[in-house]
């Protein structure tokens, strides 16, 4: 049986979508004769906590820890809130920024490059090394963001005989917040010269998203594999839905994920139409940015919304199983084209309509389009998008509100294992 090792930082109890690819990777790999020893940090600072995960872990996985000094609890010091908004990726629009607000991201961006987990580089190559020349390692794996752990894998590849695979959730000099982080032209430079240098000494790149391959392979001549998200939850819904019409959305909501389009459309229907604005409810599952929030509640519609705010990811699967609609938004700009959020593939296994909102040629356009499972509208669509509402609200009104979503198997969390697999035995 080959062994490979995974260096990730999130790892139960660490909540929210980073922690879920590589624990439910490291549940299948040994159906496909592969041993996964995993490295984490010991005493991570994580911005979100979801302790039902920690009995998802396989029995008798090996799981090999060293302390790691975060830079966050010293920043603690002046605003426990801000420093956990930034952390968890939700950033403010410039204009409503605070001086606190840019002075944090000034310093996250221009002193801890590539991010604030660098400090764990270092101690990490020089235990892992030990690790490595006293035990047989087929291969190493890096995950990130935070990108920092690809550093770890260029350090062991430079020390080292090894095949290591580099594995981005996330872009990194592409993703939408990098151009927020008010970098210096010098930091800028170290961020994309770091990223250079990792896409072209690992053995093999894998991505999450095709856009994302695309943009690496210009970058590199290295092997680039697209392995995306999945669900490993049962397809069979046998949950009773809401009795109201709810637009769920489960997951962070950062303050440029603002479709105004949906709020204004939304305003307009609970305007024109009494029995949707009495049947209707917005429901906003995880932590919602205050922009997003002033924005909904400017379109008068804080009367029919609701804030269950972070919960468990077994209870995030059941808002997702009983909501009426499901809604996906991403960022609309160029950057985000090729993020594919985790929620989709769970949205999928949910089998409730999926209403998606997010930037030109998304590449969740294709998948909604193959697997049939919901519908895309642009930031700008409108006539469409309340057409498009209506038109499922008077199918819910019938009790026929449903979706026949089809070639959705390929997304199970076994069968990406299984591609992973292959790629490891290559």
């Amino acid at each position: 049986m080959k062994k490979v090792l995974i260096i990730t930082y999130y790892w139960p109890p660490a909540g929210g979508p980073g922690v879920q690819r590589w624990l439910k990777f490291v549940k299948y790999l040994r159906d496909f004769d592969i041993e996964p020893i995993v490295y984490v940090p010991e005493n991570p600072d994580y911005p979100i906590v979801d302790n039902s995960l920690l009995k998802e872990i396989p029995k008798g996985v090996t799981i090999l820890k060293k302390p790691i000094f975060e830079p966050y609890f010293l920043a603690k010091l002046f605003s426990k809130k801000e420093t956990s908004t930034i952390s968890s990726g939700i950033i403010k629009e410039e204009k409503t920024q605070n001086f606190l607000q840019k002075l944090f991201l000034y310093i996250r961006g221009n002193f801890f490059i590539p991010d604030a987990r660098k400090f764990w580089i270092k101690p990490s190559v020089k235990f892992l090394s030990t690790y490595l020349s006293e035990n047989k390692i087929d291969a190493i794996i890096t995950t990130g963001p935070p990108h920092s752990l690809h550093l770890i894998g260029l350090g062991l590849k430079k020390k080292l005989e090894l095949k290591w695979f580099a594995d981005f959730r996330d872009p990194w000099t592409e993703i939408g917040y990098h151009k927020k982080l008010k970098l210096s032209v010098s930091a800028e430079a170290k961020h994309v010269a770091l990223e250079t240098e990792v896409l072209s000494t690992a053995d093999h790149i894998i991505t999450t998203s095709f856009s994302t391959q695309d943009e690496f392979n210009v970058k590199t001549n290295k092997p680039v594999s697209v392995i995306t998200n999945g669900y490993d939850i049962s397809a069979e819904n046998s949950t009773e839905l809401d009795k109201k019409f709810t637009l769920a959305h489960i997951g962070s909501l950062l303050s440029v994920r603002n479709p105004e389009n949906l709020w204004k459309v939304l305003q307009e229907l609970t305007s024109e139409n009494n029995d949707f604005k009495e049947d209707f409810v917005l429901k906003l599952v995880g932590k919602v940015s205050d922009d997003v929030l002033s924005s909904i509640k400017s379109y008068g519609l804080e009367p029919n919304l609701e804030l269950p705010g972070y919960v468990s990811h077994q209870k995030a699967n059941f808002f997702q199983q009983t909501s009426q609609v499901l809604l996906l938004i991403e960022i609309d700009s160029l950057e985000t084209k090729g993020i594919i959020p985790g929620k989709l593939f769970e949205y999928l296994a949910a089998r409730r309509p999926i209403l998606a909102l997010g930037p030109k040629d998304w590449d969740v356009e294709n998948i909604l389009g193959e697997t049939n499972a919901g519908t895309y509208f642009g930031y700008k669509d409108e006539e469409s998008l309340k057409a498009h509402i209506l038109s499922m609200y008077k199918l819910y009104k019938t009790q026929q509100l449903k979706v026949s979503s089809i070639n959705t198997e390929k997304y199970s969390r076994k069968n990406l294992t299984g591609e992973l697999a292959k790629l490891l035995k290559e």
